[in-house]
């Protein structure tokens, strides 16, 4: 038996495989979760830091803020301001929908070492798409308080992309946060 092992390590080759390496991923994760009461809006998943619950008892109101600051809750021991993302964006807000009296779902994003917390709905999917596919978001096509938050849409409806930076530098809010 050892005979037989040993023809056959001297007469295959131990070089290295000659494999290609992977081709660079194109595609991203992006999280999906309901903007209004038929839409839907897309996220990437590398600009959230966390997908937390809040009790609305949590948060505490802060005096003279746009109506869509629902107000600030501790994060890891840090001020979290959050944001009606649905009110932002022009459609009926959380409170409206009666969807204050329970757990809130807040996206933590990040952008240059600021956080914020997006509330919304609930959290659909994460899903993977190529961003080089975006199309640009078009005045007509979309709401005008809409607008100015898309990074695009991507073909065959498959949804708009929100810009974490232009959400993050609102300034609206923007101001009464420093």
């Amino acid at each position: 038996m050892t005979n037989s092992l040993d023809s056959i390590l001297l007469t295959t080759s131990l070089e290295p495989l000659n494999l290609k390496p992977f081709p660079p991923q194109k595609q991203q994760r992006l999280l999906r979760f309901p903007l209004g009461h038929q839409d839907s809006a897309l996220l990437p998943l590398e600009q959230i830091g966390e997908v937390l619950r809040v009790n609305a008892t949590e948060i505490l109101p802060v005096p003279e803020m746009p109506h869509c600051v629902l107000g600030i809750c501790n994060w890891r021991g840090d001020m979290l301001w959050l944001v009606d993302l649905n009110h932002l964006m022009g459609y009926l807000p959380l409170e409206q929908q009666g969807q204050l009296s329970a757990a809130l779902v807040v996206l933590v994003v990040q952008v240059n070492d600021q956080s914020v917390g997006l509330v919304v709905t609930q959290v659909n999917d994460i899903e993977y798409h190529n961003l080089q596919h975006l199309q640009p978001a078009i005045p007509g096509l979309f709401p005008p308080k809409l607008l100015p938050f898309i990074l695009g849409s991507l073909p065959e409806d498959q949804g708009i992309v929100l810009n974490i930076h232009a959400i993050n530098h609102y300034p609206l809010w923007q101001m009464h946060r420093e």
